[in-house]
């Protein structure tokens, strides 16, 4: 099991440098850096820990249906224009978005036309690269304890598998020793309440929830709250909303203004979990949420074997909001770190 945060002192320097995809860092999915830098190329990685490659086979074989399709595309002997009129249809078909797709064909021809590449396989190098810098400014690191406590706020559509994400941030926070305030932000959605309870009680965290009391209320009890036991964390699981529903949205920057209240500089981060099984409709959502919220990261979810994955490229092209992490199951260890040279590779096998 992963560490996914690394403890910072209130004091401590805010300069925090994405790890190279090479590093020890990025090899065992620390959380910790989260300044955004685009190297100039792609290093080759160094060997993952053992633990980390049992991830990244996970996510391979949950991405295996996508990345054989693309892979046909360089079946051939020769680069043509059927070729790249292939491999667009494939893109499209992955998720990938008409933005993303015309965006890496363009770079991928000005490569293959500079580097003088004849062959099919070589060129498939080259858009795993041009995938992976495209991917990363989504690579970006949750940080805990810059702030004491550290409000995070979680948003999303009914089953995206928020409750159930933030279950699992949950366990992992604890196990490294941080202490976590869960707030049942969600009053709406019946048992949603009782759902967060399980994961607190299997947690052993304390949790601040009224039966049927108001979301901004039971938030900002929660952050004041957070803030008189000295937690470090407090997580505020907000109810399900679809951005087509205006008087709900409504609510979400309520939520966030009444937090605020609590913490002049709270929430400290606004995640936004989406389902990667819903194609194209994941980056309407983005939008939506960023433009009501201001979003800080996302975690994608159910990247299960029936999601196309592509839709990442279509984010990182429309909407860049850092991907803080990617799950694959149900599995507590299903849910890990985003890393773009991992997840290029993983897409296009």
């Amino acid at each position: 099991m992963f560490s996914f945060f690394k403890k910072k002192t209130p004091s401590a320097a805010a300069t925090l440098p994405v790890p190279a995809t090479d590093s020890p860092a990025a090899a065992s999915g620390s959380l910790i850096g989260s300044a955004l830098v685009t190297p100039i190329d792609i290093p080759v990685a160094a060997a993952p820990a053992p633990e980390r490659q049992r991830w990244i086979d996970k996510l391979k074989a949950s991405l295996g249906k996508t990345a054989s399709g693309i892979s046909a595309v360089f079946g051939g002997a020769i680069i043509d224009e059927a070729l790249y009129e292939s491999l667009e249809d494939a893109l499209l078909m992955s998720d990938a978005g008409v933005p993303a797709t015309e965006y890496l064909l363009q770079a991928l021809r000005r490569k293959v036309k500079d580097s003088g590449v004849t062959h099919p396989v070589a060129m498939k190098n080259i858009l795993v690269a041009t995938l992976t810098e495209l991917l990363l400014p989504l690579e970006k690191s949750l940080v805990i304890g810059e702030h004491r406590p550290t409000v995070v706020m979680v948003a999303g559509v009914n089953g995206a598998g928020k409750t159930t994400s933030i279950g699992k941030l949950t366990r992992h926070l604890s196990d490294s020793r941080a202490s976590v305030l869960l707030a049942a932000a969600d009053t709406f959605r019946a048992a949603a309440r009782e759902q967060l309870g399980v994961w607190a009680d299997r947690n052993l965290v304390e949790i601040i929830s009224q039966q049927g009391g108001d979301p901004a209320a039971v938030s900002f009890d929660a952050v004041s709250a957070g803030k008189a036991r000295g937690k470090d964390v407090v997580l505020v699981d907000t109810a399900g909303r679809l951005p087509t529903q205006l008087h709900l949205m409504e609510e979400l920057k309520k939520i966030k203004r009444v937090i605020q209240k609590a913490d002049n500089t709270a929430p400290h981060e606004v995640l936004l979990v989406i389902d990667g099984n819903t194609g194209q409709n994941a980056v309407t959502q983005v939008k939506a949420f960023d433009d009501a919220l201001g979003l800080t990261g996302l975690i994608v979810t159910k990247l299960d074997g029936t999601a196309k994955g592509g839709v990442l490229a279509a984010i990182a092209r429309e909407r860049p909001i850092p991907v803080y992490f990617i799950g694959v199951g149900e599995k507590l260890e299903d849910l890990e770190t985003f890393n773009a040279r991992e997840f290029a590779q993983a897409l296009l096998a």
